[in-house]
């Protein structure tokens, strides 16, 4: 008995209607997979979910002015009032810590990614203002930083118009306070625990807008810029937080971000899959001869 493989033949008897539909169930099981997975790091990570949480969030102060006579440490070592920096042109707030291991990285990659596509220039139409949370980081990690995104932004005006502060303890919680960025240390990890977000402040220091998570829309920033510059203060926005703070039972590390991850890979994964599902629909169908197709 001869065998013989026709891969164009197999091919089109895998896009007919039996098996076109086995693939569409064993798509959606992936997908459900998918699903589950997320669904029980979430639950894993709540349960296991430090007291401390309860305190991390954000609280959306709209036309709330922040403290101006609040000194910091600017990249350089030097003291410098938070007023030095308001006064003429809008300013974005960034507030993460220098050693963060996990998403403050995320979110000054994200902003820097969003300043490149803009037509605004920092140090000429806005300034940005990143500022570390934690009071044992020191004005060389704050340089570092200034050195390495002023160079990636690759526009001279990041030398002079994008600062990074250090600071005191009771400063840091004033000025997050009057922010509504609520965040927490964990002595045992020694992380913070905190949520991924940036805001954009008037020239006199009042809170225009909250953008959260570690991509920032160009063109929903560049709106903000303007109407900051302008002193409006824009409308509540719903919240989807990331939270940065990990845990691990063998390190005493918590794994919330990686859940929330986790969950958004999986709602692509069920998109991704059902944008394949329709082509494949759509070309099973062309190939039908006329007479047969529905």
């Amino acid at each position: 008995m001869r065998l013989e493989f026709n891969f164009g033949q197999t091919l089109r008897g895998i896009a007919g209607g039996s098996a076109r539909w086995l693939l569409t169930l064993a798509l959606l099981m992936a997908a459900l997979l998918a699903l589950g997975a997320a669904a029980q790091a979430q639950v894993q990570a709540v349960g296991i979910r430090p007291e401390l949480l309860k305190d991390v969030g954000i609280d959306q102060k709209l036309d709330s002015q922040v403290p101006l006579n609040l000194e910091f440490r600017d990249e350089h070592g030097r003291t410098v009032r938070l007023g030095e920096y308001f006064g003429t042109k809008p300013v974005i707030l960034s507030l993460v810590y220098y050693q963060c291991p996990m998403l403050c990285s995320q979110v000054l990659n994200g902003l820097l990614d969003s300043l490149k596509e803009l037509n605004l220039e920092v140090g000429k139409q806005f300034d940005v203002v990143t500022v570390s949370i934690d009071p044992r980081d020191y004005p060389v990690a704050a340089e570092a930083k200034q050195v390495m995104y002023a160079g990636l932004y690759g526009r001279p005006g990041a030398v002079t118009g994008w600062h990074f502060l250090t600071g005191k303890d009771l400063e840091i919680h004033q000025l997050a306070d009057a922010v509504g960025f609520r965040y927490a240390y964990d002595s045992v990890s020694e992380q913070y625990a905190h949520a991924a977000a940036i805001m954009v402040l008037t020239p006199q220091g009042k809170v225009s807008r909250y953008f959260y998570g570690i991509s920032f829309p160009q063109r929903s920033l560049r709106l903000g810029l303007v109407e900051a510059s302008a002193n409006k203060i824009g409308s509540p926005v719903d919240q989807v937080l990331l939270f940065c703070y990990h845990y691990d039972p063998s390190s005493g590390k918590y794994s919330l971000v990686i859940a929330n991850v986790l969950r958004a890979g999986a709602l692509l994964t069920v998109l991704g899959i059902a944008l394949l599902i329709l082509l494949l629909t759509r070309q099973s169908h062309r190939s039908l001869p006329a007479g047969k197709r529905a």
